[in-house]
């Protein structure tokens, strides 16, 4: 791409993530910030060795920057474990503190087998459960533009090339809309036409919203309750689905018991 080409990408960027979203720590122009550069490179680091099983030392992490870099490493590392919970559901832990050794470990609420992935096969259910909870907050809609504040508070932009994903826009449309994850639908009676996302059919099917707040609230480091009204919401979900539960079993069970036994044998007498 050409220099003036990728000032133009950057202009565009910039506007489409002015201001900053009160759903995860932004703030202007991230991708300027040399800290949020360095944890994206992290980023990539922790998930080469995640595929490849490898463990995760300190000192190998500390390698990948100048030593100018050395005291800023707590902050490059918080940054970069709070993306890897938010966008792969993998939480960063000390396993060996004598070590300074790491462990991925997946913190995920939806089912494994099924759920989506990126084509060199890790895991986007962590940036998709971070996405329905934002969905949640917001009144269970968000607008496109809400939707992408968020996601360029996580180094996602549209029309940008990401290291991992490739163009989000492709990411969301083919992973998460295509496979019903996501609904995407004009906003009604909007003029000009506006557009926003929903839960779609197979998130309904596969989690729920108190399992989607319970994720968020962990990435957040607090409990589900800290945020009543949503936690009241996800409580109703809860008590309608066991509801719903309820009554497809005892249907089930009406229909069994009605449906006709085998016939009495005739006797015979000889």
């Amino acid at each position: 791409m050409s220099s003036g080409s990728e000032e133009g990408a950057r202009a565009s960027q910039d506007e489409e993530s002015v201001s900053t979203s009160q759903e995860a720590p932004s703030t202007h122009s991230t991708w300027r910030d040399p800290l949020s550069r360095k944890a994206s490179k992290l980023v990539g680091f922790l998930l080469e060795k995640y595929k490849l099983k490898e463990p995760i030392l300190q000192a190998a992490m500390l390698k990948i920057f100048s030593k100018k870099y050395t005291k800023h490493f707590p902050e490059i590392l918080r940054r970069a474990s709070e993306r890897m919970e938010l966008v792969f559901g993998l939480e960063l832990k000390e396993v060996d503190p004598s070590r300074h050794s790491y462990a991925l470990i997946s913190k995920l609420a939806l089912p494994s087998e099924g759920s989506p992935s990126d084509e060199s096969g890790l895991p986007t259910s962590g940036l998709l459960m971070s996405l329905l909870g934002m969905i949640f907050r917001k009144g269970n809609r968000a607008t496109e533009e809400e939707i992408w504040e968020f996601l360029s508070a996580l180094g996602l932009y549209a029309g940008r090339r990401h290291l991992i994903f490739g163009e989000p826009r492709r990411l969301i449309s083919e992973e998460f809309v295509q496979q019903k994850y996501l609904t995407y639908r004009q906003v009604p009676n909007s003029d000009p036409p506006r557009y926003e996302f929903l839960w779609g059919p197979r998130a309904h099917a596969e989690t729920t919203k108190m399992k989607v707040l319970e994720f968020v609230a962990k990435v957040a480091g607090t409990i589900p309750s800290a945020v009543p009204d949503l936690y009241e919401e996800a409580l109703q979900d809860e008590e309608e689905r066991a509801a719903v539960r309820a009554a497809a079993r005892a249907a089930a069970v009406a229909e069994g018991s009605a449906l006709p036994g085998p016939r009495p044998r005739s006797s015979s007498h000889i």
